[in-house]
C-alpha cells in the first residue's frame, strides 16, 4: 500500500462553467465533489491543490499547433467558421462553443500533468476534472476538447517510467487514448465499455496495434459481472504487466442511473476496481470522465476520494453534506424532478448483483487466451 498522503487536484473554473443549458455537461460535477468532500471533512491540510492551466507548448506534446490555436481562437471569438468546424470539430452539437472552452480543458490537462509530477517518487492523486479520453490530436470528439489522459501518460513516460497501465471503466470506449498510444510497448491499455455505444470502436478483437485490451460489455452489465471482469481479466493483466504507474479513468456514466448508457452498475463496482488497483503499483492517478447524472457523479467521485484515504463511508450524511446534494437540480431529466432520498443522504449505492452471462464469461476467456493472461 501507499505511504504518501493522497492529493486532490481541483479548480474553481468548474464552478458555473457549462457547455450550455441543453448539453449533457451543463451539470455541476467537479465543484460538487469539492464541496461534498469539504462538507464531509475529508480534506486534511495540504491535500487540496489548485490545478494549473496547461500552456499551449505543454499541450503540443500531443495536440497539433493548429488545433490548439483554433481552440484558443474559438474561445476568444465565441464562434467558429465553417472551415474550423469541419477540420477541428469545434462548434458542433457535441463540442459547442462556450466561454471556457479552452481554459477549462487546459485546466484539466494541467491538473493531470501536475499529478504525474506529484507521483514521481510514488503516491496517489485524484483529478476528477480529468478523463477526457475522446479528443484526438487535431480535433475534438465526444465532449472532449483536449485528451488529458494521453497527456498524463506521456508525462509519466517523460519521468522515465517504462511500464505504464491505463485502465478505463467509462461506459464509452477510450478511442482517443488508444489511437494515440495503443501501439506503444511501454503502455498497457484496458477499456471496459458498453458494446454498440458511441464511438462504436473498441471491438473485442481490436488491440490498438499493440497490447490494448478492449472488452465491450452488453447492456445491463451488473456488479457481479464487473467483479468477474476485475478478478479474471483486469487484475491478471496488471499482474503480468507489473506496471510502475496506473492511471484509472473512473467515468461515472457506467452507473445505472446515467442517461447516456444502458449499464447497470452501482458505484460499489467502481470502488472495487479502484481498491484492486491501489495494490498494483506504487503510483496511482485517478481521473474522472463521463457522468451525466449530477448526483451519481458527485457521490461516486467523492467516494473515490474517501476510498483513496481509507475513510469510512457514513451511513447517512451530515446536514452540510446533504445540503450540497439537495442544492443540485437536473430539470431536463425526469429523474431529476423526483430523485430518491438516497441521492441526498448516502454515498454508497445499494449493491446491484445479477447473472454472470455467458457472453461476458466467453469474452473474458477469449481475451485471457489472446493476451496470454492465462499463461
Amino acid at each position: 500500500m501507499f505511504v504518501m498522503t493522497p492529493v486532490f487536484i481541483g479548480s474553481e473554473i468548474y464552478r458555473g462553467s457549462s457547455y450550455g443549458t441543453w448539453h449533457p455537461l451543463h451539470i455541476p460535477r467537479v465543484s460538487t465533489v469539492m464541496d461534498l468532500v469539504q462538507a464531509l471533512g475529508w480534506f486534511a491540510p495540504g491535500q487540496y491543490r489548485t490545478s494549473p492551466r496547461a500552456k499551449p507548448a505543454a499541450l503540443g506534446v500531443f495536440h497539433t499547433e493548429a488545433y490548439i490555436a483554433a481552440l484558443q481562437r474559438a474561445e476568444d471569438a465565441q464562434s467558429v467558421d465553417d472551415a474550423t468546424r469541419r477540420r477541428h470539430a469545434l462548434g458542433t452539437t457535441a463540442n459547442p462553443v462556450f466561454p471556457e472552452m479552452f481554459r477549462r480543458p487546459a485546466t484539466g490537462a494541467g491538473g493531470v500533468m501536475l499529478a504525474a509530477e506529484l507521483v514521481r517518487d510514488g503516491g496517489i492523486v485524484h483529478v476528477p476534472g480529468g478523463g477526457t479520453h475522446h479528443a484526438m490530436a487535431d480535433h475534438a470528439g465526444g465532449f472532449c476538447y483536449l485528451n488529458d489522459p494521453v497527456l498524463c501518460l506521456l508525462a509519466l513516460r517523460r519521468l522515465g517510467l517504462s511500464r505504464i497501465a491505463y485502465v478505463d471503466i467509462d461506459a464509452h470506449h477510450a478511442d482517443g487514448v488508444e489511437a494515440a498510444l495503443g501501439g506503444d510497448e511501454d503502455m498497457l491499455l484496458i477499456s471496459v465499455h458498453e458494446e454498440k455505444r458511441w464511438p462504436f470502436t473498441g471491438g473485442l478483437e481490436e488491440d490498438g496495434g499493440g497490447r490494448a485490451i478492449n472488452l465491450p460489455v452488453p447492456r445491463g452489465f451488473n456488479d457481479t459481472e464487473m467483479e468477474f471482469v476485475r478478478e479474471r481479466l483486469i487484475q491478471p493483466a496488471l499482474e503480468r504487466f507489473d506496471p510502475q504507474a496506473i492511471v484509472l479513468q473512473c467515468g461515472a456514466d457506467a452507473v445505472a442511473e446515467d442517461p447516456l448508457s444502458r449499464l447497470a452498475l452501482s458505484n460499489n463496482a467502481h470502488i472495487g476496481v479502484l481498491q484492486a488497483l491501489m495494490r498494483r503499483a506504487p503510483r496511482l492517478i485517478v481521473l474522472g470522465g463521463g457522468g451525466y447524472n449530477p448526483w451519481s457523479v458527485g457521490r461516486l467521485w467523492t467516494r473515490v476520494w474517501g476510498a483513496l484515504n481509507g475513510h469510512e463511508v457514513p451511513e447517512l450524511f451530515s446536514e452540510g453534506a446533504e445540503a450540497v446534494l439537495r442544492g443540485l437540480t437536473w430539470e431536463r431529466r425526469a429523474a431529476g424532478r423526483n430523485p430518491p432520498a438516497s441521492w441526498f443522504t448516502t454515498l454508497a449505492d445499494p449493491l446491484r448483483p445479477g447473472p454472470l452471462r455467458d457472453e461476458v464469461r466467453d469474452r473474458v476467456a477469449y481475451l485471457r487466451t489472446r493476451t496470454g493472461v492465462c499463461a
